[in-house]
């Protein structure tokens, strides 16, 4: 079971760490980002506030925005909790809310969380059935009627099986730290009338070596997490390019650097048939936000037709 994504636009922000600031100032910016003209706001797992709380902020300092988990870590989390959640956020703001889910990866869940992963595939798949299943508190509480329908959602997927579960059980695919190339292999395996989200970071409006530090030392992050280090390999990378930080290749395909770059990407991720892209720009602290990088890639909003064979 699922529904239909709203219109989001060719280009939309990926943004980490927005619940590092006062409610206020997150709001203040999800105004700036509607006006400059991005189509929605993905929020990373919450690091202060839950997301689902931190789109309600957002949703309600703006009019056509759509915010969206990308994703809401599924560990920890009963499905029936998030399908409240999700449910209170389209009633107050219709047609405004994508559900992100995924499964993250061990060194997230087992080290900071404290959880066991295991079986990532089959924990998603289950959470997907407690998601459609009826809600029996409905019914314990006399409630009549056919439930509301679910919340548009989208499944974190890198490899072929993931995609396969995207494609059946979900509106599409949100895809994290990728070349061009694995979004024509995602597009192939999801088929035309899904949807599909593709995160595409960016450094810009900064000196080139001080660039290059910045989208070093974000790869870097991501470097001993397993199902990154496997899609990376599938695209071609070896041991070799996960040493010392990151190869300067592998640096390269993930990262955009220079404005020219970010927009070459992004226009190279429609071609191979992304429906939208969301640019993650990478700010000396991580715990600003990098409001000068999405007012000089403000123009990427406009002027990109619909990729052929995608699905929105």
């Amino acid at each position: 079971m699922e529904s239909a994504l709203p219109s989001i636009g060719a280009v939309g922000l990926w943004v980490p760490g927005m619940d590092r600031r006062p409610p206020a100032a997150s709001a203040e910016a999800a105004a700036e980002v509607e006006a400059l003209g991005y189509g929605a706001v993905w929020l990373s797992e919450g690091l202060v506030r839950d997301p689902f709380m931190e789109a309600a902020t957002l949703l309600g300092a703006t009019r056509s925005l759509v915010v969206g988990t990308g994703i809401a870590v599924i560990w920890g989390r009963h499905p029936r909790t998030v399908r409240l959640q999700s449910r209170a956020l389209l009633d107050a703001h219709p047609g405004r809310f994508v559900l992100g889910l995924g499964t993250s990866h061990a060194r997230l869940v087992e080290g900071v969380l404290g959880l066991r992963y295991e079986r990532p595939l089959t924990a998603l798949r289950e959470h997907l059935d407690g998601l459609d299943a009826p809600d029996p508190i409905r019914a314990l509480a006399g409630i009549d009627g056919a439930e509301p329908p679910p919340a548009p959602r989208l499944l974190a997927a890198l490899g072929p099986r993931a995609l396969a579960l995207a494609r059946d059980r979900a509106a599409g695919a949100f895809s994290y730290l990728v070349t061009p190339e694995h979004t024509a292999r995602a597009r192939a395996a999801i088929g035309p009338d899904r949807t599909l989200v593709v995160e595409q970071a960016v450094v810009v409006a900064a000196d080139p070596t001080e660039a290059r530090a910045r989208a070093r030392q974000h790869i870097a992050g991501y470097l001993p997490a397993a199902p990154y280090r496997a899609s990376w390999q599938r695209l071609g990378f070896t041991e070799a390019d996960f040493a010392d930080g990151g190869s300067d290749r592998l640096v390269d395909a993930l990262v955009a650097i220079g404005e020219e770059e970010a927009a070459r990407r992004v226009a190279a991720h429609r071609a191979a048939g992304a429906d939208h892209v969301c640019l993650q720009a990478l700010p000396t602290d991580p715990a600003a936000l990098p409001l000068d990088q999405w007012r000089a890639l403000a123009h990427l909003t406009r002027g990109h037709a619909a990729p052929a064979g995608a699905g929105a």
